[in-house]
């Protein structure tokens, strides 16, 4: 009873100064993410900026996030359909990979 009892002390112990190290470590990191956010330059041209990255609200701030995120989603669309084509291939079904595989009835 008594290994099991400095089990369980050492046990939470180790989730009391694991949860406060990690607590440390995340807020350095989110401090560092955001103060690097805000040093970044706006450019006309960019279209890797989000939203949340402008320090206001203009048209062609929106303008330029509404183009940052076209190109991921097209980013995203190429990763899908890349994707979709090799498991196509594995499956069998590159050439209809929308249609459902035919049953074999014996």
């Amino acid at each position: 009873m008594s290994q099991q009892g400095k089990f369980v002390g050492g046990f939470l112990l180790g989730t009391l100064v694991g949860g406060a190290l990690g607590g440390v470590v995340g807020a350095l990191a989110a401090s560092r993410i955001q103060a690097g956010q805000r040093s970044k330059p706006l450019s006309k041209g960019d279209t890797n900026l989000a939203f949340g990255e402008f320090d206001e609200v203009t048209e062609e701030n929106m303008e330029a996030a509404r183009l940052g995120l076209e190109a991921k989603i097209a980013q995203l669309n190429e990763a899908i359909d890349d994707v979709r084509q090799q498991l196509g291939g594995i499956n069998g079904h590159a050439d209809s990979p929308w249609e459902s595989p035919s049953r074999i009835d014996s």
